[in-house]
């Protein structure tokens, strides 16, 4: 799940020229799973999706090492996870951070791009956390690791758009605007220090979703000179 606890942001300050098509498909289609998963099917049916349907890396440790007619399978749940979601906070956390910066990655990439580029963030988020930890047994679910993408190709394309944040702090609030760069910095170390300390949470995919979304940005940005046009005076 996307978190910052002390630092949740509003909005951007970045207009877009073109509707976000893909990323509200995606936002909607989450929502739809999660209800759906949540009040329409019985409690022992709704577990067994995440079992069935989210990515299991001891399962696809199994299949590469001899049970190749379960490759197929395996593979296929990482994209079935993206689309999983645990809670209420996880799924909210997640489509917020997609809506919020989204949108600008999907105006400057393009819809096709934008959607591609979103499953290949959430696929390089799943192989980084394979990597760290290919014997788990814990279904690996949500849309983080291809949000962490985006968030790691906004870093690149808009480093000083301006995020309005709520900062809390105990039981204090306020709002302020943070540049994107410190703003994701900050994020992108919090992942890194809890992958260190705290379980539960898929944080290396979180990192490997982002570093995916800082090489990749420039490869699917919308040439030429596309970037002038969604980096104006507007800004």
């Amino acid at each position: 799940m996307i978190r910052i606890k002390p630092m949740i942001p509003l909005r951007d300050n970045i207009p877009t020229r073109t509707i976000p098509i893909i990323a509200t498909g995606l936002i909607f289609v989450n929502m739809l799973i999660f209800f759906w998963q949540r009040f329409a099917l019985p409690p022992s049916v709704s577990a067994g999706i995440y079992k069935y349907y989210g990515l299991v890396p001891y399962e696809f440790t199994a299949a590469i090492q001899g049970h190749w007619d379960l490759i197929p399978y395996n593979v296929a749940t990482i994209f079935t996870s993206m689309f999983l979601h645990g809670g209420f906070f996880h799924v909210g956390g997640n489509m917020l951070y997609l809506f919020i910066f989204g949108n600008n990655i999907e105006d400057a990439f393009g819809h096709f791009r934008f959607f591609i580029f979103y499953l290949l963030a959430g696929l390089a988020a799943a192989v980084f956390q394979f990597l760290y930890d290919p014997l788990s047994t814990v279904p690996m679910i949500g849309a983080s690791g291809a949000i962490s993408g985006i968030l790691g190709a906004y870093l690149v394309l808009f480093p000083f758009a301006r995020i309005k944040t709520l900062i809390i702090i105990l039981i204090f609030f306020k709002t302020v605007e943070l540049p994107a760069i410190l703003f994701l910095t900050i994020w992108f170390i919090i992942q890194i220090a809890y992958s260190a300390s705290t379980e539960g949470v898929a944080w290396y995919a979180h990192i490997g979703g982002f570093l995916f979304g800082l090489i990749a940005a420039k490869l699917f940005e919308r040439r030429p000179g596309s970037r002038s046009r969604y980096m104006g005076d507007e800004a």
